[in-house]
């Protein structure tokens, strides 16, 4: 029973304005390099050869593969709930029941209360916070005062879940 799966979600940046503030920097990059190496146009700083223009583009490459590859997977079972944003976390962080005083889920607003979407540290005691999307968030109180907030798309079924759990 302990290994049993109980809850399992996984989200990713999938929000189109996200995905268009990194193209924006791409696009604005290669018509000034268009214009740079086939009209001859200066624009700044002047790549001095393709070495340059091929380490810009792979520089972006990698960002974009970087923010392709980051997910947020939350699972829940009876031992307690499992956490884990890669690619900065590995492993899944493992948080006990016996630990937490509180679990419930809450709304939240990313950028007053952590200041945007990622892995966060709030403002004025909020906890840290693990989310890349919405306002709804599974709230996690710890026996020693830390705060912990997932962000969830999945509240319903959560919510359904805490409740069979606390019975």
């Amino acid at each position: 029973m302990e290994n049993d799966l109980l809850f399992y979600e996984k989200q990713k940046f999938t929000q189109w304005w996200v995905w268009l503030l990194l193209l924006l920097p791409t696009g604005i990059f290669i018509l000034s390099t268009l214009g740079e190496f086939i009209f001859g146009l200066q624009y700044g700083y002047k790549l001095s050869d393709t070495s340059e223009l091929l380490v810009s583009i792979l520089l972006f490459a990698c960002l974009y593969v970087f923010f392709y590859l980051i997910k947020l997977e939350t699972i829940i079972k009876a031992d307690g709930i499992y956490v884990r944003f890669f690619p900065f976390h590995f492993r899944f962080k493992h948080y006990k029941w016996d630990e937490l005083s509180n679990v419930y889920i809450r709304e939240y607003c990313a950028i007053t209360e952590y200041g945007g979407w990622g892995l966060r540290s709030g403002l004025f005691g909020k906890g840290s916070a693990y989310n890349v999307n919405g306002n709804k968030g599974l709230q996690l109180e710890f026996n020693n005062g830390k705060k912990i907030l997932i962000g969830t798309q999945k509240e319903p079924e959560l919510k359904t879940l805490l409740v069979e759990l606390k019975q």
